[in-house]
Parts: C-alpha cells; sequence; structure tokens
C-alpha cells in the first residue's frame, strides 16, 4: 500500500473575497495562514513525516507548504515546483466575483462555469493584465502552452500525465510525499486513481487548509481517503464552498 498527502492551499485574498482566482497570483488571507499552521499541526499529530514535496508555482500553494513543513520541522525537503500544478485557468472570469455573477446569469449557470467538466467559459485576451504570458513565472513557456481558458477536461489532460511521470515514480521508490495545490488539480487527480465519472468529480470538494490521506494500491487505484477534520468541520467547510455560486 502506497500513502500520499493532498493538501488545496489555504484561504487566498481572493477566495475571502469569492472571485474566480485562477491562474492569478494572489496570497494567503490571515485565516489561511492559519489554515496552513494548522494543516501542518495536524499531520504532526498523526505522525507524518515528509521527504518530498511537489506543489504549483503560485504563491498561495507554495506558501501553504512552507507552512507546513515549517510546522513538521522539515524545512529542508526537496521540493518540485511545476506550473503544471497550477489552478484551472478561468479565463475572463478571473477576479470576477462568484455571487455577483450568479445573480446576473443565474446559479445554475455559474455552478457550470466553476465545475462543468467539458464546457467552454470565456477566454481572457492576450492584451488584458491577467494573461499569463505577461508574467516572468512563465517566461519559459511556449505560447501554446498558456491557456485563454481551461475547463476540468483540460486540468485532467495537463496534470495526469505530471502524476504519472513525477509523483508515482516517487511515490514507487518509496518516498513519502505531500502535494501542496489548488482544488480543481486535487479533482483532476481523484478522478484518475478512483476512476470517477465527470459527474461525480464535478461534486467533489476540497476545503482550503485541510489535509486529505490517500491510501493506495499497489497499482496506485484508491484504497480510502479522508480528511484530518471532524465531521462537523468538513460539513461546514464544504457547504462554505457550495454557497460560493449562490447569490446573496
Amino acid at each position: 500500500m502506497y500513502k500520499i498527502v493532498l493538501v488545496r492551499h489555504g484561504e487566498s485574498v481572493w477566495n475571502k473575497e469569492n472571485r474566480f482566482t485562477g491562474w492569478v497570483n494572489v496570497d494567503l488571507t490571515e485565516k489561511g495562514v492559519e489554515e496552513a499552521h494548522e494543516a501542518g499541526r495536524r499531520l504532526k499529530e498523526k505522525g507524518f513525516v515528509f521527504d518530498l514535496a511537489f506543489t504549483s508555482v503560485l504563491k498561495r500553494a507554495t506558501r501553504t507548504l512552507d507552512i507546513i513543513l515549517q510546522e513538521l520541522g522539515e524545512q529542508g525537503i526537496e521540493i518540485r515546483k511545476s506550473w503544471i500544478l497550477n489552478e484551472r485557468h478561468y479565463g475572463a472570469l478571473q477576479g470576477l466575483n462568484k455571487s455577483e455573477m450568479a445573480a446576473k446569469y443565474g446559479e445554475k449557470q455559474v455552478f457550470t462555469w466553476r465545475r462543468g467538466y467539458d464546457v467552454s467559459i470565456p477566454p481572457i485576451t492576450k492584451d488584458s493584465e491577467m494573461y499569463p504570458g505577461k508574467d516572468p513565472l512563465y517566461s519559459n513557456l511556449k505560447e501554446s502552452e498558456i491557456p485563454l481558458f481551461e475547463n476540468l477536461k483540460m486540468v485532467v489532460e495537463r496534470v495526469v500525465p505530471y502524476w504519472e511521470s513525477e509523483i508515482v515514480p516517487a511515490l514507487m521508490s518509496g518516498r513519502n510525499i505531500i502535494v501542496s495545490t489548488s482544488g480543481n488539480d486535487l479533482r483532476a487527480l481523484l478522478k484518475h486513481v478512483e476512476n470517477m465519472s465527470e459527474s461525480d468529480v464535478v461534486e467533489l470538494n476540497f476545503p482550503t487548509g485541510i489535509p486529505m490521506v490517500c491510501e493506495l494500491d499497489d497499482n496506485l487505484m484508491m484504497i480510502r481517503r479522508y480528511f484530518l477534520a471532524s465531521p462537523e468541520e468538513l460539513k461546514k467547510a464544504i457547504e462554505e464552498i457550495i454557497n460560493q455560486g449562490k447569490i446573496k
């Protein structure tokens, strides 16, 4: 059996403001920082140790990871950062308030934009300030690699090959791994290791800053998964995620 820990970053500034964030490089809130510290404390309490970490290049994920490792006293472990583990690119929706969009276009439409597996959303334009091609973080990417928008299917198509080529070999070599990234990347990974349907994966929710432990069989398919949180805490956190796309 193999074990890996997945954690969605702590609350970001745009999580708090209920905005579509995508590749926009916003930081953690004070609550997000505390969530990251608490994630580290929970992992330490359960006896987890790591010698390898994977994360995106977005500061909300990298800072969450740094804080967790600080709590564990493991700041010196190997960390592999890749844009391939970035959050889904929300195109022209980035920066827009989800509740305001629900009031304008309807809650069903916003849910489709947020979770639709193989749907189109308004693309970002290359003259936008939020176009990733203007960010030095992505100066080494070809223009064809920089998305104008993504749906969950597209995230699966970029994340799963990285899982297979980078994370799987490390897992099978016996390394203890933690992955700190965003919610849609984690949905993509779970769809793969659980062979989930398109309809099931869109209903999967990842609260910020709560570690998920995944136990995998010899073929690296899911045996079981669980969050390091009480049922009451988990229920409240998931309700908050669901309500983001509702009219307020």
